[in-house]
């Protein structure tokens, strides 16, 4: 259901008093939702609905009408609220009689003045004085349309006043329902208005009529006289003495009255000088209102002031008249200039700018002084964006050596550092990266730079962008649809300069991003312009942070402009200077990042936990993730930007394929490309520092390793407490603890990176993946086999030497009595490994042993081989030998130990007696249960072999 619109009410109306005709602002409320909405307004009783003009739904414009009453309310009807009501009233002043010499307070025409000698109007004026009804009835309107008289009388106008007047238009339109007697009223006081018009030159004659006729009469009795005479010629007649009487009379008048008609005209002349200064003080005084007024600042005021003396005496022949006129019209040109001065001069606000438009408008001012303004402002903004630059490098080279001071160490924080602040990271689990409170740095000059360049063009080119579309609509020059002559003149000639000011948004953006890029990309610019928008001395490159604020500034800048609406072809170049910083930004940050990883192994504290492995490789996770946090917003795809993380190779070969013969976007294409193989190189460069760190710290000591690199954080004795000064682990020790990080590398870290990866959109890395866990995979297998060599060869190599120790001779022995001792040696070492191999990663065990034993049945099965025959007793010691070192070690039997074994037992003799076998059976019982603790350790436990 709709709302149900109040009615009308009028609560305020300016001025509140005032004479017929006066222009009023009436304000309120519910005033009505347009113009076809308002049917009514009376003032005092009249009816100004014909000069109403509805400006909102709290304001109405009108004239004040004729009206009869004094003082009255004023009353707003609408379609939608029906009849208001008022809480203020209107007070209508009568018009004063002013005389010629009399002052007043509005303007009055002086072509109609009031005589108050004959009590008269003289010279008035049809058009100022006309009768409101020159009929002398009552209007009585009827419903005819307006545009159907107009379709009927075309040419002609119902107002009485007019040249194409006519009489038919205006009786149908005000007295269509008037009845006849009415009209036969109407005729006769057309009648006597008419008859009026003669009646004061027929009085005139009138009242002068006797003095005719005796001036008649007197001229016919001399002119009797004279003919009866007869002596008009004769010398001394009557006629010549009348003559020389006259004369003398004449002369003596003249004398006598000479110099009072002189004062006279010397009076009368003064008092036609005062009555003109009087009547024309307004032009006079017109020079001097208009200097007081600029000095004030009501550039208004003497707006009107010259429409008004131009309206009245632009034209005049009178030269007084001419020598003002020409006096004001020098003050109006020195006005127009202080205008202009005022309207190019920067910074200005939106509000002043137009303004002062307006004014150089209503002053006829020559040339375009928006274009002009626009032009000014253009040119103020680009010196903006250059003197911002300017400003910067010269800071830049005062404060060099303090600069260079401070910038001794590192700016950068250290993938160290930043673990320094974090708390620990639980494997598999979610990194928190916590910003320590004295984590501050001085924020460098190109970023300041930057943001102070974003303020100036947020902060000017909005209004720059608003006084275009002003200019465009022509809303410079009315706001409310008036002046319509200047708004097409507006609108035209901003359809001519279109392209101009395109030019010009072109030239501030590009000016913009070279500005940028001379701060930040240097290597993108030609050598001219580096000379006009480079110069920056500080050659120290931004990190990934710094980068991603400049990303977030620029962002704002453009998201700015695309609020204004402006044409994105415009803004394309904002676009592709984004995509550069993202490119840029992402492989710094790779780059910092291989650094980062690469300081890993130097704070290695060999520290292992319950699964065998050290920091290392949570340390390489943090760094990672933390690389990838620091790419989230950078590598953000925003409106309008190119996601260039989801864009593999193959996939961008198919969409340059595809856009091939759209230059642009295949150039853009190729970039992505060029920049992804750039990220792919420098992705598999960190991994393979991370490897070749691995591999570093297995093979080499603290002092062999290489720390000249470390900053001076991580240097300190104090960011790792709990590491164990005093341990140094061996080399067989490295291997262990590196072999141990391999495999959680393997199994966890580099499953939990892809996680990290997929969750912050990079897709695509899973050949990186695969490339980097094979290249571990080989790492291992190398230090896997470097370790066994060194474990399993000294094992081995005592096997043979312990065999045949004091002189043994398989053909010729004594009967068994047990194990020897070189078995049991061989056994020690091997738990020996085991011990060691425990101690670092139960998980290697199984690998390490079976590896281990594999040696030892090869090399078993060689030697026994390698015997040319067994006595009985010899075969028994052998099979008691062999078969107590599979027993021993079951548990650690792979197939090649199986058949080594198996090897090494068919070629002794077999066993037919059973006093034999039992002597074999007894003896080793003997053994198991003699080595019983030692043999604890080849028990089979819930680790199972691992097959690599």
């Amino acid at each position: 259901m709709s709302r149900v619109r109040q009615p009308p009410l009028v609560t305020g109306i300016s001025p509140n008093e005032g004479t017929s005709w006066t222009k009023v602002t009436i304000r309120g409320e519910n005033l009505g939702t347009g113009p076809a909405d308002l049917v009514g307004l009376s003032i005092c009783g009249h009816n100004c609905l014909l000069t109403a003009e509805w400006m909102s739904a709290s304001k109405i414009v009108c004239r004040v009408g004729p009206a009869k009453d004094d003082k009255g309310e004023i009353i707003v009807t609408t379609k939608s609220g029906g009849h208001g009501t008022s809480t203020v009233s209107f007070k209508l002043l009568k018009a004063e009689k002013i005389g010629i010499l009399d002052q007043s307070a509005v303007w009055v025409d002086e072509m109609n003045y009031y005589d108050m000698r004959t009590d008269r109007y003289k010279g008035i004026s049809p058009l100022s004085l006309r009768p409101s009804n020159p009929l002398g009835i009552d209007f009585d309107k009827g419903k005819v349309p307006l545009k159907d008289l107009e379709a009927l009388f075309p040419g002609v106008s119902g107002e009485f006043t007019s040249e194409n007047f006519s009489a038919t238009w205006y009786l149908i339109e005000n007295h269509s329902v008037t009845s006849f007697d009415q009209l036969r009223m109407a005729a006769s006081n057309l009648k006597k208005q008419a008859t009026k018009k003669n009646e004061g030159s027929l009085a005139y004659v009138k009242g002068g009529l006797s003095t005719f006729f005796e001036a008649q009469d007197a001229l016919a009795a001399i002119h009797q006289r004279l003919e009866s005479d007869g002596t008009e010629r004769v010398e001394g007649s009557m006629t010549q003495r009348l003559e020389n009487v006259l004369n003398r009379a004449s002369d003596t008048a003249d004398t006598l009255f000479q110099e009072v008609l002189g004062r006279k005209d010397k009076a009368d002349s003064t008092r036609n000088a005062l009555n003109v200064l009087q009547r024309f003080k307004f032009l006079f005084n017109l020079p001097l209102n208009i200097e007081r007024n600029i000095q004030k600042g009501d550039y208004d005021v003497v707006i009107n002031d010259y429409e008004k003396a131009k309206s009245l005496f632009s034209n005049t022949e009178v030269s007084v008249f001419k020598k003002v006129y020409a006096e004001v019209e020098t003050r109006i040109g020195a006005l127009r200039s202080l205008l202009l001065d005022k309207l190019l001069e920067t910074p200005s606000t939106l509000h002043d700018q137009k303004r002062y438009i307006r004014y150089l408008s209503d002053l006829h001012a020559s040339g375009d002084p928006a274009w002009q303004c626009i032009s000014a402002q253009h040119k103020w903004i680009l010196g903006l964006m250059q003197n911002c630059k300017e400003e910067f490098i010269n800071c830049q080279r005062v404060s060099l050596g303090a600069i260079a001071l401070d910038l001794e160490g590192d700016p950068r924080p250290s993938a160290f550092s930043r673990i320094r602040d974090t708390a620990p990271l639980n494997k598999g689990g979610i990194l928190h990266t916590p910003r320590h409170s004295t984590w501050h740095y001085e924020t460098p000059q190109q970023v300041q730079f930057v943001e102070k360049l974003s303020d100036v063009v947020i902060g000017q080119l909005p209004n720059f962008w608003k006084l275009w579309i002003s200019y465009v609509n022509g809303s410079l020059f009315s706001e409310t649809g008036e002046k319509s002559g200047q708004v097409e003149k507006s609108k035209k000639n901003a359809r001519q300069r279109q392209n101009d000011f395109k030019k010009m948004i072109e030239e501030v953006t590009h000016r913009l991003v070279k500005l940028v890029r001379g701060a930040l990309l240097p290597s993108t610019l030609t050598e001219l312009e580096l000379r006009l928008y480079g110069g920056w001395e500080n050659k120290t490159e931004l990190t990934g942070p710094w980068l991603t604020q400049v990303i977030h500034t620029v962002r704002i800048i453009f998201e700015a402009l695309v609020a204004l609406e402006i044409p994105n072809d415009l803004l394309q170049v904002i676009q592709d200077l984004l995509l550069e910083l993202r490119h840029h930004c992402l492989l710094v940050t790779l780059h910092h990042t291989a650094e980062d990883v690469k300081r890993v192994a130097e704070k290695e504290d060999w520290v292992v936990d319950n699964e065998g492995i050290t920091s290392l490789p949570a340390q390489f996770e943090q760094c990672m993730v933390q690389m990838l946090q620091s790419l989230k917003e950078p590598m953000e795809t925003k409106p309008g930007e190119v996601n260039i993380l989801q864009l593999d190779q193959d996939q961008a070969s198919e969409l340059c394929v595809d856009i091939i013969k759209d230059e642009g976007a295949r150039k853009l294409c190729e970039r992505i490309m060029k920049v992804r193989e750039q990220v792919e190189k420098l992705w598999k460069n960190i991994n393979k520092v991370f490897i070749n760190c691995l591999e570093q710290l297995s093979t080499k000591t603290d002092r062999d390793i290489d720390t000249s690199h470390m900053s001076v954080d991580l240097a300190s004795p104090n960011l790792f407490s709990g590491i164990q000064e005093d341990f140094c682990p061996t080399l067989e020790q490295r291997l262990l603890i590196i072999l141990s990080n391999c495999q959680y590398l393997e199994k966890h870290t580099f499953l939990n990176l892809a996680e990290h990866f997929e969750k912050h959109g990079f897709t695509g890395t899973e050949k990186i993946t695969r490339v980097t866990v094979h290249a571990v995979k080989e790492l291992d297998e190398s230090l896997f086999d470097a370790y066994i060599e060194r474990k399993s060869d000294p094992i081995v190599g005592s096997l043979e030497p312990g065999i045949y120790a004091g002189h043994f001779d398989w053909r010729d022995c004594s009967t068994p009595t047990g194990v020897r001792n070189y078995l049991k040696e061989a056994l020690v070492n091997i738990i020996t490994v085991h011990a060691e191999v425990f101690t670092v990663s139960k998980d290697l065990v199984p690998r390490v042993l079976t590896r281990i034993i594999e040696g030892v049945a090869e090399e078993i099965s060689r030697l026994m081989q390698c015997v040319s025959s067994f006595s009985k007793n010899g075969a028994i010691q052998a099979r008691l030998e062999i078969d107590s070192l599979r027993d021993a070690v079951a548990s650690y039997l792979s197939s090649e130990s199986h058949a080594s074994f198996k090897q090494a037992l068919e070629v002794l003799p077999q066993l037919h007696n059973g006093a034999d076998k039992k002597l074999l059976e007894e003896l080793l019982n003997t053994f198991k249960s003699s080595m019983q603790l030692q043999l604890t350790c080849f028990q089979p436990s819930n680790v199972q072999p691992v097959k690599r």
